[in-house]
């Protein structure tokens, strides 16, 4: 079964302004909520769903300012992960287990940190609760081109990025991105300016905390994303952190070994689910 929603929860004991989180849920069992990365919406991560819809109920999230989720000028990681949280109490019954690559990632730490009694178990793709570097100003650059001028086709969209970018996986990843509108122009679903105004946010470290629950980090041995800060830094904020390198990868560990990484993964949770075995 899959189903599609957008849910607008009022986070627990706040009364902010509340944000509509875009879900795609599939599956059946106990509940698994996943986080992409920055630039991207929750079907990036379809492949781990589809690996594990067959023993856990899989919500794909588009993170506030991407997909088809509202957009704010607020990117704290404590908005977001309240954000999430408000979800999980709304659609998943108050707790689920939490799986985030890269950005998704910093907002999941930040979540089981700040509510623990939320997150019955954390994975974290190739991220780590540490400050980096700017990283994407070709990125930037190409983005904010198309929507000052937004093209009318991808191929058209994809040729002026590349003027820009020299990763085609990068440009092809970003084409998901764009969708048609109605003067047969194609504009980006996630918020460009919002998410250039936050970019430095984006790149901190997450706020103070622990979270002492089953945490796994999974991480490719190519990536520079986690070091010895990075694994010193899990260790810190995660106590019962295991850690999983997957070879010959980089970054984008869950696209380029699938397999791999869905078999460690499906492993460690269905390890720590009661009656489950993988």
């Amino acid at each position: 079964m899959v189903a599609n929603s957008d849910k607008a929860p009022t986070p627990p004991g706040s009364n902010s302004v509340t944000l509509r989180l875009h879900s795609s849920v599939e599956g059946q069992g106990s509940p698994l909520v996943l986080l992409h990365g920055l630039f991207g919406m929750g079907s990036n991560l379809g492949g781990i769903s589809r690996a594990l819809s067959d023993v856990f109920e899989v919500h794909q999230l588009d993170l506030p300012n991407h997909g088809r989720s509202s957009w704010t000028d607020d990117m704290e990681f404590a908005t977001l992960a309240a954000a999430i949280h408000a979800y999980i109490a709304d659609a998943c019954d108050g707790m689920a287990a939490v799986l985030g690559h890269s950005l998704g990632g910093k907002v999941a730490m930040q979540l089981a940190m700040d509510h623990p009694e939320a997150v019955s178990q954390l994975v974290l793709a190739d991220i780590a609760p540490v400050s980096y570097p700017p990283s994407h100003s070709s990125a930037f650059a190409a983005i904010e081109e198309l929507a000052a001028e937004p093209p009318a086709s991808r191929r058209e969209a994809a040729e002026r990025m590349r003027g820009h970018l020299q990763e085609e996986a990068v440009v092809q990843f970003l084409l998901l991105s764009l969708q048609r509108t109605g003067d047969g122009r194609y504009r980006w679903r996630f918020n460009a300016r919002g998410l250039r105004d936050n970019y430095a946010k984006l790149l901190k470290a997450p706020r103070d905390g622990t979270y002492p629950g089953p945490t796994l980090l999974v991480y490719g041995a190519l990536s520079s994303y986690v070091d010895e800060e990075g694994d010193k830094a899990a260790r810190r904020r995660f106590p019962a952190v295991e850690f999983v390198t997957i070879a010959d990868t980089g970054h984008w560990l869950h696209a380029e070994k699938p397999a791999e990484f869905n078999a460690s993964v499906r492993y460690f949770l269905l390890r720590n689910v009661e009656g489950e075995s993988a």
